[in-house]
């Protein structure tokens, strides 16, 4: 996808997002998304800082409310053509989807939980926004648009010592309706993040996804995730209307997780969406082809996905 294909295609999308994943390796390079192998550098932090647009408050206790989904093709249809996709795919791969508005999740594939990588950063930027303002929009943009990690650990620190910031990030993810999930605050990985090593399952991912969806003070972040830099343009990319953010790296299990949350905006309405892969190759290009298989059938199937509607 070209940047300005990209591009043209969020200037449709900026009035809906109002209302309502490291430069990329090459080959067989693999990278992580909380600590890049040397061979494989994430994208720097952009040096313009953009100016954030202002909404209205939204307080931690704020619930989004939702309207009725609207009928879609069966979950055990679904789960059919999705197992023969995973047959070829290559390794084991994963979708959950949560309609906007509610609506029973619809899970498929055998990945179903792992690190949330930088996908968590999509709380993390909200979080960090609400109690920073303007002094954190700009680390808040690099780490959702770039997945720059230097920014990200701006945005945790921010927040407070481990203890606050992980509180601060889980009360993001419980207004979007995830109410299972806790966010770790310690390196249990020297190497990589705390937050990063947060254990996420696309069944909660998608469930939030859909909340925050209908969160009014989430738009910016929500814009974000439809401006990622173009060299993490795949996997939710390669379908016409999403808002997406990825996430990568070393799974303990071995080999490389690769995974995606979103929000995909049909005719039916929207739905929260996340997406895995885990490459029996171990290749993070192997991952992303993988994510990328998953984008183009939900693209085939989008007039069937379980879509709904905030009220």
């Amino acid at each position: 996808m070209s940047t300005s294909s990209s591009s043209a295609r969020r200037v449709g999308r900026v009035g809906a997002v109002a209302l309502a994943l490291c430069a990329l390796v090459s080959g067989c390079t693999i990278a992580t998304d909380d600590g890049p192998a040397s061979e494989a550098p994430l994208v720097s932090e952009t040096s313009a800082a953009p100016v954030p647009p202002v909404f209205p408050p939204t307080s931690d206790a704020e619930i989004w409310t939702t309207a009725p989904p609207v009928e879609a093709l069966p979950a055990e249809d679904l789960a059919a053509e999705f197992g023969a996709l995973e047959s070829t795919a290559g390794g084991p791969i994963g979708l959950a989807l949560v309609p906007v508005g509610g609506g029973p999740p619809t899970v498929l594939g055998t990945w179903t939980s792992g690190s949330a990588w930088s996908t968590v950063k999509v709380p993390l930027a909200l979080a960090a926004i609400r109690r920073g303002a303007d002094a954190v929009f700009a680390d808040a943009t690099a780490a959702i648009e770039s997945s720059d990690n230097a920014a990200a650990e701006n945005l945790w620190g921010s927040l407070g010592d481990s203890a606050a910031a992980g509180g601060a990030v889980e009360a993001v993810l419980r207004q979007g309706g995830d109410a299972a999930t806790a966010v770790q605050r310690e390196r249990i990985r020297p190497e990589f993040s705390a937050f990063g090593q947060t254990e996420w399952s696309t069944q909660d991912q998608a469930t939030f996804a859909a909340g925050l969806s209908c969160i009014p003070d989430a738009a910016p972040v929500v814009e974000m995730m439809n401006s990622v830099a173009p060299e993490q343009q795949w996997g939710l990319a390669k379908m016409s209307d999403a808002a997406f953010k990825g996430g990568w790296g070393p799974s303990v299990r071995g080999g490389y997780d690769v995974r995606q949350v979103g929000i995909v905006t049909t005719v039916a309405g929207r739905v929260g969406v996340a997406i895995a892969a885990q490459p029996n190759s171990g290749s993070f290009t192997d991952g992303t082809a993988m994510l990328d298989a998953v984008g183009s059938w939900l693209e085939s199937h989008s007039n069937q996905l379980p879509a709904g509607h905030c009220l």
